[in-house]
């Protein structure tokens, strides 16, 4: 069994390993990590059931996966601390926003094999959202490797144009922020006109959760699930005229493109 190495255990990090770990891929024994500070790191080591070092070579040294989980900002520092200790048996899977496999390849020695994914913190209760691209130097088997791990705590896909990574981080490495903002200002809605607000966050929580689910299952276009509930002269059309006319699809493009192009600037 491969040893899993996290430099970094910060909440994504943090996400992985418990998804990894309910889900029985991998034992507590196989999966160890490290950070920077030693303040917590007892508590955060016992909470997740795993070794947690602060000598990042130490962990470079006895992992066969090394997953970089550090801020963008880090990466550099990160790879030159480690540079010493990768061999070509060692696979590198970065979750840094931003940070091409290009970059990181530069700073390790020559034909280093990388993936680059962008992770989800719904990993965390086994619904994560991954996208994943392979470097210059990495296989097939790699890639089919990285999915088998991210799949086990949700769904991922293979992107092959690296620069569109960024826009999987916009929609699916931020969006759970974004869907907790939908959720809670239809919750507040609901509040403002009169409802208690634990009973309309729990309606829109459900209806979120259904109405993804229905949309993933869907064996018809999502304009047509739109219309199935919004039918002319009823109130959900009335809603959606309201939506139109504000132009959502708008807002959410703007949204998606500007958290984009902060991703592609967070690893320059």
């Amino acid at each position: 069994m491969n040893k899993i190495g996290f430099i970094g255990s910060g909440k994504m990090a943090s996400a992985i390993i418990s998804g990894l770990l309910s889900k029985k891929v991998v034992k507590n024994e196989d999966i160890i990590a490290s950070q920077a500070e030693t303040e917590g790191i007892e508590e955060k080591s016992k909470r997740l059931g795993i070794e947690i070092y602060t000598d990042n070579k130490l962990l470079s040294e006895k992992s066969d996966i090394i997953f970089i989980a550090v801020k963008p900002s880090q990466v550099i520092g990160v790879l030159e601390e480690i540079k010493d200790f990768i061999t070509p048996q060692k696979l590198i899977i970065s979750i840094a926003a931003g940070v091409t496999t290009e970059k990181i390849e530069f700073y390790l020695p020559t034909n280093t094999r990388v993936i680059r994914v962008m992770p989800n913190t719904p990993a965390l209760v086994g619904e994560g959202m991954s996208g994943v691209c392979g470097g210059k130097y990495a296989t097939k088997d790699d890639i089919q490797y990285t999915l088998k791990l991210l799949n086990s705590i949700g769904k991922s896909i293979v992107v092959e144009n690296e620069t569109q990574m960024d826009i999987v981080t916009a929609i699916s490495g931020s969006g759970p922020a974004f869907f907790y903002k939908v959720i809670n200002d239809i919750a507040r809605a609901g509040e403002k006109l009169g409802l208690d607000y634990e009973k309309s966050l729990l309606l829109s929580i459900q209806t979120a959760i259904g109405s993804a689910k229905m949309a993933l299952n869907r064996e018809i276009t999502m304009e047509e699930l739109i219309s199935n509930v919004a039918t002319k002269g009823g109130c959900t059309r009335v809603g959606i005229d309201n939506m139109e006319e504000v132009n959502t699809t708008e807002i959410f493009y703007n949204v998606i493109k500007n958290t984009t192009e902060k991703a592609s600037a967070l690893g320059k």
